[in-house]
């Protein structure tokens, strides 16, 4: 009798994020159109071809996010190692708060998914990448496209999700250094007063509404943030500097991307974007020239990309 076939190759495309967008810190995101790239088969031995941002980091064998947890998943659930020849196409900055460890996570769970034949569906997958996260924004909006609001019960993700406005435009300003997310999670105080919790709140139910209802008029409000944001600014100086920009030079909303270093930038279309581009250079003019990535919002996730 002859062995039961591998699967065959996989490949994945999953997009960047920028989550929190201000007041909806561990439950709101959205993908961005720049994404993680992979090609993945059955080989003899493990290897990476990378190319792309941080090529050099992303094609180590040992102490790679991706390696390293597709082998644990398989021997959690009592699969064998298959090994794989991945070859790797990277757009998203490592450490900048563009969900890189989100998208590195999900890449891990599909590909184990795929060739361990376990069988996850949406659901499970999500439940691992949030529980491996420590919050499921990032990798919910990674995973469906679009900007989600999310939650995590137990082990449970419960996600609502919307289309994003196609005329919007993003700009991720980002900075010459990353910034590890436990130093970022680390400023934050244990406790708040109401009034700030209040004020998040209101905040994060218009958010929701404004992406939902393309409402860029409410974005400078429904972006203002007093839970993480103040705390943060003085580890991720560029964005007291970009803040005072909203509701002026065609920009909608300003906030820290995720955990920082890099910000979000919010134009209200393609007509605008030169401008508010400018006036994001010339707020920054001070400091060190920072590198603007625009992009679009993205609704299509990785659970829609294709397999071989």
């Amino acid at each position: 009798m002859s062995a039961d076939p591998q699967p065959v190759k996989m490949r994945l495309r999953l997009p960047a994020t920028t989550a929190n967008l201000g007041p909806g810190f561990d439950a709101a995101a959205v993908a961005l159109n720049f994404y993680l790239h992979i090609e993945a088969e059955p080989a003899r031995e493990f290897s990476i071809c990378a190319r792309g941002r941080d090529a050099e980091r992303c094609a180590r064998l040992e102490d790679n996010l991706i390696l390293d947890l597709y082998r644990s998943l398989l021997e959690e659930n009592g699969r064998p190692l298959i090994p794989l020849a991945i070859r790797m196409q990277n757009e998203i900055p490592l450490g900048m708060g563009c969900g890189s460890s989100a998208a590195g996570r999900l890449a891990a769970i599909a590909l184990a998914n795929h060739f361990g034949e376990l069988g996850w569906k949406d659901e499970r997958i999500l439940a691992e990448a949030s529980a491996l996260e420590g919050h499921p924004d990032n990798a919910a909006a990674c995973w469906l496209g679009g900007f989600v609001a999310a939650s995590a019960n137990g082990r449970g993700v419960h996600v609502a999700r919307v289309i994003p406005p196609d005329d919007w435009r993003a700009i991720l300003v980002l900075p010459n250094e990353p910034l590890a997310t436990s130093k970022a999670r680390a400023v934050l105080p244990d406790s708040y007063g109401r009034d700030d919790v209040v004020a998040n709140l209101q905040s994060v139910a218009m958010l929701g509404l404004a992406f939902a209802q393309g409402r860029g008029d409410l974005l400078h409000a429904a972006m203002s943030d007093r839970i993480h944001q103040p705390y943060r600014s003085a580890i991720c100086p560029q964005l007291p500097l970009l803040l005072p920009l909203a509701g002026s030079h065609g920009v909608l909303g300003v906030a820290l991307s995720g955990a920082g270093p890099a910000v979000l930038v919010v134009a209200q279309d393609q007509q605008t974007l030169e401008e508010a581009a400018a006036a994001v250079r010339e707020a920054l003019k001070v400091m060190s020239a920072p590198e603007l990535l625009i992009c679009r919002f993205e609704s299509r996730g990785a659970n829609q990309s294709d397999s071989l």
